[in-house]
């Protein structure tokens, strides 16, 4: 068993590793097999069942997170990666009883149908305006090209997009006053 400070170059295969990381706020620490994906990590061993599986290889977007503000596929990415960092799921967009901007806004206008990618829609649209909070279409379908929807044709997602942006730009005029 690692003890949290032994390099993971000095553990073997099959054996554990301790990793402490922010979760949605709240500080972590878990302990897994080394060749636990970050997916597996949170599904599994801390019950977040928001972020979904579906290729398994990196290329759909379903299971994107947020590690330090930035999307990843918490499914290509071993759990012992995110030792030190933040970790952001769908579980942690909404702030107590209060949808976040991009979930109302998704809500608002329909920007799901089966729901099955929202959550890494979602996250997607909030690292988005996180870099740029007033995105043309052509950026915002850059960032969510990464992650695959087969129901909706995108069109009601590209609203919510921008209908987040809104709300996220009146948020921080409010906060400024």
């Amino acid at each position: 068993m690692s003890s949290g400070t032994q390099p993971i170059e000095s553990v073997g295969p099959g054996e554990d590793v301790r990793v402490a990381f922010m979760l949605n706020g709240q500080q972590h620490d878990v302990e897994v097999p080394t060749s636990t994906v970050l997916l597996t990590m949170l599904r599994r061993d801390l019950n977040l069942t928001g972020v979904r599986g579906s290729c398994e290889r990196g290329v759909c977007g379903v299971c994107t997170v947020l590690v330090d503000d930035r999307p990843v596929a918490s499914c290509s990415l071993f759990a012992f990666d995110v030792d030190g960092t933040s970790v952001e799921t769908i579980e942690g967009q909404q702030d107590g009883d209060h949808l976040s901007p991009v979930q109302q806004a998704f809500s608002e206008c329909g920007g799901f149908q089966c729901g099955y990618c929202t959550p890494g829609m979602i996250l997607l649209t909030t690292a988005l305006l996180r870099t740029n909070a007033k995105p043309d279409r052509e950026e915002v379908r850059q960032w969510i090209g990464s992650n695959i929807c087969r129901c909706t044709g995108y069109e009601m997602i590209l609203e919510a997009v921008e209908r987040a942006g809104e709300l996220v730009r009146d948020r921080d005029e409010e906060d400024n006053l």
